[in-house]
Protein backbone atom coordinates (compact mmCIF):
# COMPACT_ATOMS: atom_id res chain seq x y z
CA UNK A 1 0.00 0.00 0.00
CA UNK A 2 1.48 3.30 -1.14
CA UNK A 3 0.45 6.43 0.74
CA UNK A 4 1.60 9.01 -1.84
CA UNK A 5 1.72 7.70 -5.43
CA UNK A 6 2.55 11.13 -6.94
CA UNK A 7 5.61 11.48 -4.67
CA UNK A 8 6.62 7.96 -5.75
CA UNK A 9 6.35 8.98 -9.42
CA UNK A 10 8.46 12.10 -8.88
CA UNK A 11 11.07 10.14 -6.92
CA UNK A 12 11.35 7.52 -9.67
CA UNK A 13 11.87 10.27 -12.28
CA UNK A 14 14.40 12.07 -10.04
CA UNK A 15 16.37 8.84 -9.43
CA UNK A 16 16.37 7.85 -13.12
CA UNK A 17 17.58 11.36 -14.04
CA UNK A 18 20.40 11.10 -11.50
CA UNK A 19 21.81 7.96 -13.14
CA UNK A 20 20.99 9.19 -16.67
CA UNK A 21 18.54 6.40 -17.51
CA UNK A 22 16.82 6.58 -20.89
CA UNK A 23 13.42 5.56 -19.50
CA UNK A 24 11.60 4.89 -16.25
CA UNK A 25 8.55 2.71 -15.56
CA UNK A 26 5.85 3.86 -13.15
CA UNK A 27 2.66 2.08 -11.99
CA UNK A 28 -0.21 3.69 -13.89
CA UNK A 29 -3.09 5.84 -12.68
CA UNK A 30 -5.16 8.53 -14.36
CA UNK A 31 -3.55 11.41 -12.46
CA UNK A 32 -0.03 10.14 -13.26
CA UNK A 33 -0.98 9.92 -16.96
CA UNK A 34 -2.16 13.54 -16.85
CA UNK A 35 1.06 14.64 -15.13
CA UNK A 36 3.14 12.78 -17.75
CA UNK A 37 1.12 14.53 -20.48
CA UNK A 38 1.90 17.93 -18.96
CA UNK A 39 5.61 17.07 -18.67
CA UNK A 40 5.67 16.12 -22.37
CA UNK A 41 3.69 19.17 -23.46
CA UNK A 42 6.01 21.48 -21.50
CA UNK A 43 9.12 19.82 -22.97
CA UNK A 44 10.50 18.20 -19.80
CA UNK A 45 10.36 14.63 -21.17
CA UNK A 46 10.68 13.13 -24.67
CA UNK A 47 7.58 10.97 -24.56
CA UNK A 48 5.51 8.56 -22.49
CA UNK A 49 3.34 5.57 -23.27
CA UNK A 50 0.98 3.20 -21.52
CA UNK A 51 2.08 -0.44 -21.33
CA UNK A 52 0.04 -3.47 -20.39
CA UNK A 53 1.42 -4.90 -17.19
CA UNK A 54 -0.31 -5.93 -14.03
CA UNK A 55 -3.96 -5.03 -13.42
CA UNK A 56 -3.48 -1.27 -13.86
CA UNK A 57 -0.65 -1.14 -16.35
CA UNK A 58 2.60 0.77 -16.46
CA UNK A 59 3.51 4.24 -17.70
CA UNK A 60 6.91 4.29 -19.43
CA UNK A 61 8.44 7.77 -19.41
CA UNK A 62 11.31 8.54 -21.80
CA UNK A 63 13.55 11.12 -20.17
CA UNK A 64 15.08 14.04 -22.03
CA UNK A 65 18.68 15.22 -21.84
CA UNK A 66 20.54 18.19 -23.31
CA UNK A 67 23.38 17.87 -25.83
CA UNK A 68 25.82 17.92 -22.90
CA UNK A 69 24.03 14.92 -21.32
CA UNK A 70 22.50 17.15 -18.63
CA UNK A 71 18.92 16.27 -17.57
CA UNK A 72 16.25 18.70 -18.77
CA UNK A 73 14.46 18.22 -15.44
CA UNK A 74 16.79 19.77 -12.87
CA UNK A 75 14.32 19.69 -10.01
CA UNK A 76 11.06 18.12 -8.87
CA UNK A 77 9.34 19.03 -5.62
CA UNK A 78 6.16 17.55 -4.17
CA UNK A 79 4.16 20.37 -2.57
CA UNK A 80 0.78 19.08 -1.41
CA UNK A 81 0.95 15.75 0.45
CA UNK A 82 -1.76 13.49 1.87
CA UNK A 83 -0.91 14.83 5.35
CA UNK A 84 -0.74 18.49 4.38
CA UNK A 85 -2.81 19.76 1.48
CA UNK A 86 -1.65 23.03 -0.11
CA UNK A 87 -4.11 25.13 -2.11
CA UNK A 88 -3.78 28.35 -4.05
CA UNK A 89 -6.23 30.95 -5.29
CA UNK A 90 -6.25 32.14 -8.89
CA UNK A 91 -4.65 35.45 -7.92
CA UNK A 92 -1.85 33.84 -5.86
CA UNK A 93 -0.53 31.28 -8.37
CA UNK A 94 3.13 30.38 -7.79
CA UNK A 95 5.87 31.38 -10.21
CA UNK A 96 8.64 28.78 -10.42
CA UNK A 97 12.28 29.68 -11.10
CA UNK A 98 11.39 33.03 -12.62
CA UNK A 99 8.92 31.46 -15.03
CA UNK A 100 11.22 28.74 -16.42
CA UNK A 101 9.62 26.05 -14.25
CA UNK A 102 6.00 25.03 -13.81
CA UNK A 103 3.63 24.22 -11.00
CA UNK A 104 1.24 21.34 -11.66
CA UNK A 105 -2.13 22.11 -10.10
CA UNK A 106 -5.25 19.97 -9.65
CA UNK A 107 -8.25 22.18 -10.46
CA UNK A 108 -11.94 21.82 -11.12
CA UNK A 109 -11.03 21.89 -14.83
CA UNK A 110 -8.51 19.03 -14.49
CA UNK A 111 -4.76 18.89 -13.97
CA UNK A 112 -3.25 22.15 -15.29
CA UNK A 113 0.01 24.10 -15.16
CA UNK A 114 0.22 27.43 -13.32
CA UNK A 115 0.25 29.20 -16.72
CA UNK A 116 -2.98 27.47 -17.80
CA UNK A 117 -4.56 28.29 -14.43
CA UNK A 118 -3.68 31.95 -14.91
CA UNK A 119 -5.20 31.90 -18.40
CA UNK A 120 -8.39 30.10 -17.23
CA UNK A 121 -8.70 32.04 -13.97
CA UNK A 122 -8.77 29.02 -11.63
CA UNK A 123 -6.90 27.91 -8.54
CA UNK A 124 -6.62 24.54 -6.86
CA UNK A 125 -4.35 22.08 -5.08
CA UNK A 126 -0.64 22.48 -5.90
CA UNK A 127 0.62 18.97 -6.65
CA UNK A 128 4.26 19.69 -7.49
CA UNK A 129 6.87 22.03 -8.93
CA UNK A 130 9.05 21.09 -11.91
CA UNK A 131 12.04 23.07 -13.14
Amino acid sequence: MMTDPIADMLTRIRNANAIKEEKVDIPASNIKLQIAGILKKEGFIKNYKMLKGNQRGIIRIYLKYSEKEEPVITGLKRVSTPGKRVYTKKDKLPRIMGGTGIAIISTSKGILTNKECLRDGVGGEILCYVW
